[in-house]
C-alpha cells in the first residue's frame, strides 16, 4: 500500500523552512565549514552520496570520473562524515491521542519529526529515528542517504499511540546507544513522571549531547477553558472524573504552571532549548521561531 505522506510534510510549511539549518548550540564534533567538511577524513567506511565541491575541500576527495561526465567538481561523502549526528525521539504514549481542535498532539509531533528529518537531510546530516511509550517501539538506525527520509516516515505512520510513558529509561537507552555526541530531539507531551524525565534529561547533557525538546500539549491542557458538567477521561489508566470544571480550573492553572515553570528552571540549569508548541500553531511558525532562536544563539556564541 502507497503511504500518503503528504500529510506528515505539509507543502506551505516545508516551503517557509527548508533555508533553515538547524544549528546545535554545541559545535558537534567539528566546526561547520562549506556543506560540512569531514573531520574523518581516513576513518570512513562506506560510501553515502556526492556533494558539490566547496573552497577548502580536500583536492584529494574529488571525484574525477564525475568529473569527466558533469564537466562539474564533486566530492564522495561517507556515513560518517556528517558533523550533525541528530536522533528524533517521539512519544507514542496513550496520552498523545489527545485533540481538542482537530489535529491532535502525535499527529502534531509526527509533523514536527517529518520536517526536521528533512530539513536535516537536505543539508547532509545524518538522523535516526526512536518511536517510544514505555519502551522503543520503532528504532531507524543513524544515517544520511538519500533513502533516510522515506525510512522514517515509513516509521513514523506505522505507529499509533498506546500504552503509558517511560521517559526515564527510554532516555537512558537512547544514550546508551548514542556513543558519539549528538543532537537529541525529544517530541513529547512529557506526561510522565517528573523525576524520572529530569534524570534522563541530564544524562544526555552528562553524556555531551546537545538536547532540544518540543513540548506538545493542547489548547485544552495549557488554558482550561471548560464550562458545564464535564467527564475527564485518563488516556493512560488514570480513571475518569465527573465534574464541574469551572470550580477546577484556578487550581489546574496554578497546578500547570508550577509544573511548567519546574521543566523550564531544570532545562534552564542543564542548557536544553525547551519550547511548548501547541498543535492549534502554524508548523512552519513554530519551526521557524525555533530555529531562528538558535541561529541567533549560535551566532552569539561565534561573536
Amino acid at each position: 500500500m502507497t503511504q500518503d505522506f503528504r500529510r506528515f510534510l505539509p507543502p506551505e510549511a516545508v516551503a517557509r523552512v527548508s533555508r533553515l539549518e538547524i544549528l546545535a548550540r554545541n559545535v558537534v564534533e567539528g566546526f561547520l565549514n562549506g556543506m560540512h567538511r569531514s573531520p574523518y577524513f581516513g576513518q570512513s567506511v562506506e560510501f553515502a552520496q556526492h556533494r558539490e565541491y566547496v573552497s577548502g575541500d580536500d583536492l584529494r576527495r574529488i571525484d574525477w570520473k564525475a568529473w569527466s561526465k558533469t564537466d562539474k567538481y564533486y566530492v564522495k561523502q561517507y556515513e560518517e562524515e556528517t558533523n550533525l549526528r541528530t536522533t528524533l525521539v517521539v512519544d507514542l504514549s496513550e496520552s498523545m491521542q489527545f485533540g481538542s481542535k482537530g489535529k491532535t498532539k502525535h499527529e502534531f509531533a509526527v509533523q514536527i519529526a517529518a520536517v526536521l528529518s528533512l530539513l536535516l537531510l537536505k543539508q547532509h546530516d545524518a538522523v535516526s529515528l526512536v518511536t517510544f511509550d514505555d519502551s522503543i517501539r520503532t528504532q531507524i538506525p543513524m544515517s544520511s542517504k538519500k533513502t533516510q527520509l522515506h525510512d522514517i516516515l515509513m516509521g513514523l505512520s506505522n505507529e499509533q499511540p498506546a500504552k503509558k510513558t517511560n521517559l526515564s529509561d527510554i532516555l537512558a537507552q537512547v544514550a546508551d546507544q548514542e556513543s558519539r555526541k549528538g543532537l537529541i530531539i525529544l517530541v513529547s507531551d512529557l506526561l510522565a513522571d517528573r523525576e524520572g524525565l529530569k534524570k534522563g534529561l541530564r544524562l544526555l547533557r552528562f553524556r555531551g549531547h546537545d538536547v532540544m525538546l518540543f513540548h506538545v500539549l493542547d489548547d485544552a491542557e495549557l488554558d482550561f477553558e471548560f464550562s458545564g458538567p464535564t467527564k475527564f477521561e485518563g488516556l493512560e489508566d488514570s480513571g475518569e472524573l465527573v465534574c464541574d470544571p469551572r470550580s477546577l480550573r484556578e487550581g489546574y492553572l496554578a497546578a500547570m504552571k508550577t509544573y511548567l515553570d519546574d521543566i523550564r528552571k531544570h532545562c534552564a540549569k542543564f542548557v536544553i532549548d525547551y519550547q511548548i508548541v501547541r498543535p492549534s500553531e502554524n508548523l512552519d511558525a513554530v519551526l521557524l521561531h525555533y530555529m531562528n532562536h538558535r541561529m541567533g544563539m549560535h551566532q552569539s556564541q561565534r561573536k
